[in-house]
């Protein structure tokens, strides 16, 4: 039976299943994208060049398969795994009408991975002394509903209780009717604040970017700087990612693939690329590249930019509802892998860490759209990737997240 818009849209935002029309993909070529190892020539652990040829092709025919499968027009695996190489393939194309091949040098929306950018501002300001994780949300933002017991820490956590504005029916009305309109995080609050609380804080765990939304605002208050400036200054420059970016509007730099959603008011496909992210802001709008994202998997498990104190408290995760997934402190631990995925209209990535084999993984898609049992295809292909690679460490965090971001 065919949904109407309004029933469609709840269904994206609540992970109700739903059957969703296939898109044309036609066979492409795994290739590699010229320079794509440049930065590996310097990791004498990590040669590139794969993990061997066996487990080289094992994987070839893994991303072909789960991308074929799952109907994704281009992906990018880096995968790096010291004493043993390193791993890097494009395949599919960036952009469905004119075959252009995916490019493993290109830029990508990142969606909630904003999420580990956010949650680091807020931490080096704990670390700084100036606010303290307890603290209630209520001392730095007004007019929060149980704002006076909603704890900074709650909203990291995501375990507020604050209704997700991402999933008010006006909410997904405004932005599937005009995407490339710009909001303000006071805009965004308000579709969810309409909302009574879905439970005390603290009580259980509920994925919302309007907790995500509250900390950039805290984040903007405490340091007196806007929040694409402090994360510029305090997070981006310290990690020397200097391809990774957080725009003011639909900027996105070259190259980029084209990227493919079903999240519209018909439901039929649209090319989503040039959609203003501000309607996930602090949540879900940053921009990044693989090998920024690659080192960035790093600095955010080992806590390089915060103290060890803090770096302890972000890693104690939780249950989430959801077996062998936990989420910490703006993060998430899946089969021993420490990170976050993202997920916003045409885009999805993975960025994360496995400590007790110091490897990393980052997966770059252009396309949300869930063909197989409601899943993100970016979690199919984690999966598959990591039951090779690590199969004692299988990733399987993609379902703790949203469709929209």
């Amino acid at each position: 039976m065919r949904r109407t818009p309004t029933r469609r849209l709840f269904a994206a935002a609540l992970l109700v299943a739903s059957v969703l029309a296939p898109m044309a993909v036609a066979p492409a070529p795994v290739v590699h994208a010229a320079g794509v190892d440049r930065q590996d020539k310097y990791d004498a652990d990590c040669p590139p060049g794969g993990l061997g040829p066996k487990v080289n092709a094992r994987l070839d025919k893994a991303i072909e398969d789960v991308r074929k499968q799952a109907g994704i027009p281009g992906v990018v695996v880096g995968l790096w795994m010291p004493g043993k190489g390193s791993y890097v393939r494009a395949t599919g194309v960036a952009d469905t009408v004119t075959r252009e091949p995916m490019s493993a040098d290109s830029y990508i929306r990142i969606g909630s991975e904003t999420k580990t950018f956010t949650v680091t501002a807020l931490l080096e300001l704990v670390d700084d002394g100036r606010i303290k994780l307890d603290d209630p949300i209520a001392r730095y933002i007004p007019h929060v509903r149980n704002g006076h017991r909603i704890t900074l820490r709650h909203l990291a956590e995501m375990r507020s209780g604050l209704f997700p504005y991402t999933s008010d029916a006006d909410f997904l009305h405004d932005l599937m009717s005009d995407p490339q309109r710009s909001y303000t995080p006071e805009e965004l609050l308000a579709y969810g604040m309409k909302h009574k609380n879905t439970f005390k804080p603290g009580a259980q765990f509920e994925y919302s970017n309007s907790n995500l939304i509250l900390l950039g605002l805290v984040v903007e208050k405490v340091s007196g700087q806007p929040l694409q400036q402090f994360i510029r200054n305090r997070v981006l420059r310290p990690s020397h990612l200097f391809h990774t970016l957080f725009p003011e509007g639909a900027e996105f730099p070259e190259p980029h693939s084209h990227g493919y959603t079903d999240q519209t008011l018909s439901g039929k496909i649209a090319d989503a690329t040039d959609w203003n992210p501000s309607w996930a802001w602090a949540a879900g709008a940053m921009i990044s590249n693989l090998q920024d994202l690659r080192h960035w998997a790093k600095v955010v498990a080992t806590g390089k930019l915060l103290s060890p104190e803090t770096q302890a408290q972000r890693l104690k995760t939780l249950p989430t509802g959801f077996p062998g997934t936990t989420y910490g402190l703006g993060i998430f631990k899946t089969g021993g892998w420490i990170g976050h995925n993202g997920s916003l209209p045409g885009y999805e990535t993975v960025t994360v860490y496995l400590p007790s084999k110091k490897a990393t993984l980052v997966l770059m898609l252009n396309t949300d759209i869930r063909r197989v049992d409601d899943q993100e295809p970016s979690t199919l292909l984690a999966r598959a990737v990591t039951q090779i690679v690590t199969p004692d460490n299988v990733y399987d965090g993609g379902h703790i997240t949203p469709s929209q971001s």
